[in-house]
């Protein structure tokens, strides 16, 4: 059998740990994960299979990964420090997306809001110290939340470009020296009382469309005033837990703001591409998986004595599956290219318009092609392709949930139509 390797992987991108990291996640999928997850989507509430898995993955425990993002004069890994963040946390996202796209997701959006002080060249040392022994000194995982979405308007929050953030209705009041926070968020991952540590994009002045206005403030999650619901039962995707959080007169101290006015709303856009980016690499992952399972499957079935995979029919659909993922993981990589400080050709910084609408034209097309092409291969596998034995439709209800977030399809073909052909909201 071929490895998923032969797939493109521009070599002149990657990161000179890229091998050693990969090996030691394959080992942990191919031991930890890979043997129970047929078990997860009844372990969505409780977690009692799936956190070992995450302790082994996160803690100190086991690899660690939850402390990578720091300094490592705070005892991380100083990816943070890396001009090569982007693409590390691509093969990240690869690799354990291939055992299970939820725990990746889970595992990712942890950095997602600590990129926010953590990445270079904004760096918020006061934080960072204070943050560190929750996620460095930790023997079981230990997670973090990018509270975001609210209930009347989901991922608009997003669209600070068109909105300026006059939308958002979680409030925060300077009182003293302390943020009082008020609000709602609804489906942030690691909600449902998984996170240890939320970031809250929220407003000092509601209705304001002034982005001085909007800010980025660190709640740990037993502050007095925090709730959090229980997990919402989805479709798929069991082991990220999504809840409604609630701020009632929260207070925490006027440092916990990310950076201040101004600075939080582009640090904000800066962690969009990040989202974006990491999406890719989930979908990329869990199509390795496929190819995997597919190619075991088209060599021992058979049709009129030969492998299916000798058969034309099937042959022409096993290869454009197959070129599908070569193109789709040779897109991730350029756009976690685009997110990197090294060898950038773009010219853009993270935060512009060019980088967003970019990434989100490249999410919206590896995401179509990832449900195309599940969909092609339970049209192969026929009666197996439902069978949970094969493990292909746990991937394809957890991948359609990755091309439903950040806005969907319509935000990433409203952005790229904003960028590419200048059209504006009026």
């Amino acid at each position: 059998m071929k490895n998923f390797d032969e797939f493109s992987k521009p070599e002149e991108y990657i990161s000179p740990m890229d091998k050693h990291i990969r090996s030691v996640i394959r080992n942990w999928a191919d031991k930890e994960v890979m043997p129970y997850r047929r078990k997860y989507d009844e372990d969505w509430k409780d977690h009692h299979i799936i956190e070992p898995a995450f302790d082994k993955l996160m803690g100190n425990s086991g690899i660690g990964l939850q402390k990578a993002l720091f300094p490592p004069e705070l005892g991380g890994w100083g990816i943070g420090q890396s001009d090569s963040a982007f693409t590390i946390s691509c093969a990240l996202a690869e690799e354990v997306g291939r055992a299970d796209t939820a725990m990746a997701v889970a595992f990712m959006v942890t950095y997602w809001p600590l990129t926010t002080i953590l990445v270079e060249p904004h760096v918020n040392w006061r934080l960072a110290k204070e943050f560190a022994p929750m996620f460095c000194n930790a023997e079981k995982a230990v997670f973090a939340a990018n509270a975001m979405t609210e209930p009347q308007g989901g991922a608009d929050i997003e669209n600070l470009e068109l909105t300026g953030g006059k939308t958002i209705r979680t409030v925060a009041r300077l009182e003293g020296d302390e943020w009082v926070i008020n609000g709602h968020k609804l489906w942030p991952t690691n909600s449902g009382g998984v996170a240890k540590l939320f970031v809250v994009p929220c407003t000092t002045k509601p209705g304001s469309t002034d982005l001085k206005d909007f800010a980025m403030i660190f709640v740990p999650a037993e502050t007095k005033g925090v709730t959090q619901g229980g997990p919402y039962e989805k479709a798929g995707m069991a082991a990220d837990k999504n809840s409604d959080i609630w701020f009632e007169d929260v207070r925490v101290p006027s440092w916990y703001r990310a950076h201040g006015p101004s600075m939080d709303a582009q640090i904000f856009r800066e962690i969009i591409p990040w989202g974006l980016a990491a999406s890719m690499g989930f979908m990329c992952g869990a199509m390795l998986n496929l190819y995997e399972i597919l190619y075991d499957f088209v060599s021992t079935k058979t049709y009129k004595n030969k492998p299916l995979k000798e058969d034309d029919h099937i042959a022409s659909i096993i290869g454009r599956i197959a070129g599908d993922i070569d193109i789709c993981r040779i897109l991730s990589y350029e756009a976690a290219k685009m997110g990197d400080r090294r060898n950038k050709p773009y010219g853009y910084p993270i935060y512009s318009d060019e980088v967003a609408c970019k990434m989100r034209n490249l999410k919206d097309f590896v995401s179509d092609r990832a449900v195309d092409i599940f969909g092609k291969a339970m049209d192969v596998l026929g009666p197996y392709g439902a069978d949970r034995e094969y493990d292909i439709e746990k991937h394809w209800r957890d991948i359609k949930i990755i091309q439903l977030w950040m806005g969907g399809k319509q935000l990433c073909q409203m952005e790229a139509a904003r960028y590419f052909f200048n059209c504006k909201t009026l």
